[in-house]
């Protein structure tokens, strides 16, 4: 029971934020253009920093002689 509880809270606060933000948008980078929901944009983001962090922490792994 508690653990469905702590499922169902995010998937609620993701939910609330997805149809409080589904306004379109629209996104310019250099000549690239495109149109889309701000709720998706943010989440793209989100996506893509979590890449690129989880890109930086990995250990490096040196070479033995």
């Amino acid at each position: 029971m508690k653990k469905n509880i702590l499922f169902a809270i995010p998937i609620a606060l993701v939910l609330i934020f997805v149809f409080q933000n589904i306004k379109v948008v629209e996104v310019t980078l250099f000549f690239w253009k495109v149109s889309m929901s701000r709720a998706l944009m943010l989440l793209l983001t989100l996506l893509i920093g979590i890449i690129v962090g989880w890109f930086l922490r990995r250990p490096k792994r040196t070479k033995k002689p």
